[in-house]
């Protein structure tokens, strides 16, 4: 993932900002009814990106995957919309809690920019349906040219959006964080929806790490900078950020792991899963390379 790419990470303070009032009402309205579930996975499954974590012979990319992680972002909808048969081949494919996290079409976000979408919308909807228990959250994920000037259309797609299939959003242009007022009305648009408002933690573009939460649910997209010290530091950090989000009435975590060099991402999500686990009681499954290496022994 180029996004947000920068040629020296060791200069880009990382430190992750202060909850937004928002994030603790939020919180804390939900806490008498915590059922915490984390969901943490890659963005890809192919062999070709993933290279080392595939033991020789694998035949099926999918199933292996599955057995591995408990959930996957899955950006293949993006560039194609997903057909029924597809997303059921998927979903026989994974075991009984696994969860996908399939992004909307191209066709909607960037082609015809939320403009007239109701029908590629619901087809998509129709055919993510297929998931059934496995359907995780669907997310949408603008064009960093979709600015503010634009928001009746999102506020049509939010309005509209069918509220039985879960959804997240990814604003990217930076006219939405720098504009208080429009950041408090997107925000309050998606809190009226039930829409998760998606953090993203990139090393170009600090202003997409809001901490706006819109929901119970925190949705964060980490794009690691392929510096490993300093993404297992930036990883140690989120681990502290969701022991405090927990206690205060956090109910879902979905977090995914990118990487520049996508081979490494495995890795990252395997170390965050331990220290997971040992931070708050998860009992996820700890991924290892085909090599059988652990995160411990690789930092």
């Amino acid at each position: 993932m180029q996004f947000g790419k920068v040629e020296d990470p060791s200069k880009i303070d990382y430190t992750l900002p202060a909850d937004a009032p928002e994030t603790s009402e939020i919180l804390k309205a939900n806490k008498a009814k915590q059922d915490f579930k984390a969901y943490v996975g890659c963005a890809k499954w192919n062999k070709a990106d993933l290279k080392g974590f595939y033991p020789k012979g694998t035949k099926d990319e999918l199933t292996y995957y599955a057995a591995q992680f408990n959930s996957i972002e899955l950006n293949a909808t993006f560039y194609g919309m997903p057909t029924s048969e597809q997303v059921i081949t998927w979903r026989e494919k994974t075991p009984e809690d696994f969860k996908f996290f399939p992004k909307l079409t191209n066709t909607v976000s960037h082609f015809k920019r939320l403009i007239n979408v109701k029908e590629p919308v619901e087809k998509y909807c129709d055919a993510i349906s297929n998931f059934e228990d496995k359907l995780g959250m669907a997310f949408l994920q603008l064009h960093d040219n979709f600015k503010p000037k634009d928001f009746d259309r999102l506020k049509v797609v939010a309005n509209e959006f069918p509220k039985v299939i879960p959804l997240g959003v990814e604003v990217r242009n930076e006219e939405w964080f720098s504009n208080p007022t429009i950041q408090a009305e997107f925000c309050q648009l998606f809190k009226e929806n039930g829409i998760t408002n998606i953090l993203v933690d990139t090393s170009g573009r600090r202003d997409m790490l809001h901490m706006h939460l819109t929901t119970p649910t925190a949705f964060i997209r980490f794009v690691g900078a392929n510096d490993d010290l300093i993404d297992k530091k930036r990883l140690d950090d989120w681990i502290e950020r969701i022991v405090k989000w927990k206690k205060e009435g956090l109910e879902n975590l979905f977090f995914f792991v990118h990487q520049n060099i996508e081979l490494s991402s495995p890795l990252f999500s395997a170390y965050f899963i331990e220290k997971l686990n040992e931070a708050i009681g998860t009992d996820l499954t700890i991924p290892v390379m085909a090599n059988g290496n652990s995160p411990q022994s690789l930092f």
